[in-house]
C-alpha cells in the first residue's frame, strides 16, 4: 500500500492487514476517507445488541464496539488463516434522549413516535469505537476504545414533515429513526461536535486512536 493511499502519520494502516467489523455502508464510505476501500474488508459479526439492566449509554455502545471487532476477529482468523497482523476497527452509534436510548424502529408507528420525542428537542448522539490489534492473525494483543459524543438540535416537526420523511423509507434502520446524511438532514437546527460522529464513524478521534498503535 502505497503512502499516497492511507492517511498519513499512521504507520498501523500501512503495517496491518485491515478489517471494518461493520456492514454499514456509511462506515464503510468514512473509512474509505482514511483508506482506500480496496484496502480493507468488511467482516461483519452478529451480536447481541440488547441493553444490559442500568448500562448507561457510553458503556452501551463502548460494550457493542468492543463486542463486535472481537466477533470480527474470530470470523477472520476462522474464514482467512494467515500468520499476519491484523487490525480490526468495530463502532456502535446509538441516539439518547434524556435517559432513553433510541434504537432502530421496529415499525413506522415507533419511527413516528420518536421523531415527535424528538422535535424541538437537544439529543446526544454516542458512537463507541474500538479497534484491536492481533498477532499471526488470531491473538489480541492490544485493545484499544472510546466513546464520542455530539449533541443534535432538531427543529419543530410538523406531523405532515414526519409522514413525509417516514415514505421515504430512510428512518427504518437508523438509530434514533433518522439519518443526518440523507433527507433527515433537514430536520437539524444545529449540532455541537463531530458530525462525523451523527453519521457513525468520528474521523478524527479514530486517527487519535490508531495513533496509539
Amino acid at each position: 500500500m502505497s503512502s499516497q493511499e492511507t492517511y498519513p502519520n499512521l504507520p498501523i494502516l500501512q503495517r496491518a492487514a485491515l478489517a471494518l467489523a461493520s456492514a454499514s455502508p456509511r462506515r464503510r464510505e468514512l473509512l474509505g476517507r482514511l483508506v482506500s476501500a480496496s484496502q480493507f474488508r468488511i467482516i461483519a459479526a452478529n451480536i447481541n445488541e440488547e441493553v444490559r439492566p442500568d448500562e448507561e449509554p457510553a458503556k452501551y455502545v463502548q460494550r457493542l464496539a468492543l463486542e463486535k471487532a472481537e466477533a470480527g476477529a474470530k470470523l477472520w482468523a476462522t474464514a482467512s488463516p494467515a500468520p499476519e497482523e491484523r487490525l480490526i476497527i468495530g463502532a456502535d452509534t446509538t441516539v439518547v434522549l434524556g435517559e432513553q436510548i433510541l434504537g432502530k424502529p421496529t415499525s413506522p408507528q415507533e419511527a413516528v413516535t420518536m421523531l415527535e420525542a424528538l422535535s424541538s428537542q437537544t439529543h446526544q448522539v454516542i458512537t463507541g469505537v474500538a479497534a484491536l490489534l492481533l498477532s499471526d492473525g488470531q491473538a489480541v494483543t492490544r485493545r484499544e476504545s472510546l466513546t464520542v459524543v455530539t449533541q443534535v438540535e432538531f427543529r419543530k416537526l410538523s406531523r405532515a414533515e414526519i409522514d413525509w420523511y417516514i415514505a421515504t423509507g430512510e428512518p427504518m434502520d437508523k438509530a434514533g429513526a433518522y439519518a443526518i446524511q440523507g433527507y433527515g438532514g433537514a430536520f437539524i437546527a444545529a449540532i455541537h461536535g463531530d458530525y462525523y460522529n451523527v453519521v457513525g464513524l468520528p474521523l478524527a478521534s479514530l486517527i487519535e486512536l490508531l495513533r496509539e498503535f
